[in-house]
């Protein structure tokens, strides 16, 4: 039985593993229409190879024109490649997109590619330029750009690159950079790319955030001005205040024959700090047509007050991590992992889930792969044990030390670390709490020694991993550097096969939580409200904002 790929290729081994996995019900349909559309199965032929009819393509009943009034923080921009907010994506994702695009119910949908083809063993990518985009400016856009944008993923020598992580494969250890001959542009339309080691996550990685395309002209003195190949020009960027993305007037959208012509004119987004309780005020003014995200107890207010309301379950997540390179008065508490150890005993997950998140989710288990992830692996619980937490901090000699936690002023990330802290303080030892501002806390958020951090939902556990717990990267806020981890890491990211990988991911889980490396107490369902009368604004499991599809109904 044959079924539909973007390049027209027979379908990948891996992609026939993955459906037989769901039929034998080891993967969820969303975790299988991740894997299946990963290995270049289009969305419609996953779902046939389950059985399944796709859903129907909604007829547009959208007006056109119109203005959405957004509440978000808006952040200050840079090198998108060193973009480590969601939000930074969403206030350029109008003017620059990305190859591939994450879809709510799992699926990857090619952009400006418009395929690709991977090989037995992960080791080669071959990807395939979508024809007939252009740049804004009128540029074709073609492999060379592809590849451009690749080799500066590669660059770890920019300081704050997290694409280096997610495109390690690609990388020369000694220099810094992409491997001579790793990148090749095939023809104008054609780049491959060849790996030493296999890597199953490349395609996921171009959907993040920071994986946004960037003209050869990229600047970072006036964002407003650069070139980009989406819908809409970012023509105001106020910090802390307001960014607004308007409707590209003078070029054609490449993506109106295949997506459909964008309804909106503009897309404005609205500051109102980190209290949701100035969320809900803008609603009920009509100052905002809807907010990016609904926390707390203001998700049942902003249901009585007549509000749609959009749900999704994600691996998303917080941590509370201390950091083992962080030097305290001279010393490195926290490089100690009897220190970490103890921190970790002496707080209980699901009682964190319920002050922290009202019970909005699911407990978690210290080690941030979750049930969602095709490798996690259920390995035996550790319950909390705030006796044998007082005794490792007292072998460590460190119970009059004061363990400064710190997180950002808003609603569940506050209230969870005040409940790690109470819970700490109940062990017995001594803790300041400091809240800060987003405006500070977002300066030096892995710098911090003790300090709390959300992070987004990814398709593939080992992801999270690549980009936060392997040694040296970007993002590894814990400070942790684990040789024995990163081997592990290595050999799960080659292995296409979810049971074999699950092999590896078990001995993972097991050493990330043995270390103390962090608390990790639950994964949070995601929450949108917005008013009646929009269309496709609806929560993404990365919240993720896409523009062409926002519009009012007719």
């Amino acid at each position: 039985m044959s079924h539909e790929t973007i390049n027209g290729k027979p379908v990948h081994w891996a992609a026939e593993m993955h459906a037989e996995e769901y039929r034998e019900g080891k993967l969820s349909r969303r975790e299988f229409l991740t894997r299946a559309t990963m290995f270049g199965v289009t969305a419609a032929g996953a779902y046939g190879m389950i059985g399944l009819n796709a859903p129907a393509r909604a007829q547009s009943g959208m007006q056109q024109g119109g203005t959405v009034r957004v509440q978000m923080g808006v952040r200050p921009l840079k090198d998108p490649r060193t973009y480590d907010w969601s939000e930074m994506g969403n206030q350029t994702r109008g003017t620059l997109e990305y190859l591939v695009e994450y879809q709510n119910d799992g699926s990857f949908r090619p952009m400006l590619l418009e395929g690709w083809e991977i090989n037995d063993d992960a080791t080669e990518y071959v990807l395939n330029v979508r024809p007939g985009v252009t740049w804004n400016n009128g540029d074709p856009f073609t492999a060379q750009d592809v590849a451009r944008n690749i080799e500066r993923w590669c660059d770890r020598s920019v300081e704050g690159n997290s694409m280096a992580g997610r495109f390690a494969a690609l990388i020369d250890e000694e220099s810094g950079k992409a491997r001579a001959g790793a990148i090749e542009v095939v023809d104008d339309s054609t780049v491959r790319l060849t790996l030493p080691n296999p890597d199953i996550s490349l395609i996921a990685g171009m959907t993040d955030y920071p994986a946004a395309i960037v003209h050869e002209s990229y600047q970072t003195e006036d964002f407003t001005q650069n070139v980009g190949t989406g819908p809409y020009l970012l023509t105001e960027l106020e910090v802390g205040v307001k960014a607004t993305l308007e409707r590209n007037t003078e070029h054609d959208w490449w993506g109106t024959e295949v997506f459909g012509e964008p309804a909106l004119d503009r897309i404005e987004y609205i500051d109102y700090g980190t209290d949701p309780s100035s969320w809900l005020a803008a609603l009920e003014a009509e100052e905002v047509d809807m907010v990016h995200e609904s926390v707390g107890e203001f998700i049942d207010v902003m249901d009585a007050i007549g509000l749609e309301k959009s749900e999704t379950v994600t691996m998303s997540t917080i941590v509370i991590r201390p950091n083992q390179l962080a030097e305290i008065d001279g010393m490195k508490p926290y490089a100690d992992r009897r220190v970490r150890k103890a921190l970790q005993l002496a707080t209980d997950n699901s009682v964190l889930l319920e002050l922290g998140y009202g019970g909005r989710g699911t407990q978690a288990e210290n080690h941030h792969v979750g049930p969602k992830h095709p490798e996690y692996a259920e390995i035996p619980s550790e319950a909390p044990d705030p006796e044998a937490a007082r005794k490792m901090m007292e072998e460590a000699g460190m119970m009059d030390f004061e363990h400064e936690i710190i997180s950002i002023d808003d609603d569940w990330r506050r209230n969870t670390t005040d409940a790690v802290a109470a819970q700490l303080r109940d062990a017995g030892f001594k803790v300041k709490r400091t809240v800060l501002p987003g405006s500070t806390f977002w300066n030096d958020w892995v710098k911090y020694p003790f300090s709390s951090t959300n992070w987004n939902h990814r398709p593939l556990g080992v992801q999270i991993w690549a980009l936060a717990y392997r040694s040296g990267e970007a993002w590894n806020e814990f400070g942790w550097s684990n040789p024995e981890f990163d081997a592990l890491l290595t050999d799960a990211l080659a292995i296409a096969d979810a049971d074999k990988r699950r092999e590896i991911s078990a001995k993972g889980q097991q050493m990330i939580r043995d270390e103390g490396v962090t608390i990790q107490p639950y994964w949070r369902s995601l929450y949108r409200h917005y008013r009646p009368g929009l269309e496709n604004v609806e929560m993404h499991i990365q919240f993720e904002h896409h523009h062409y599809k926002w519009g009012w109904s007719a």
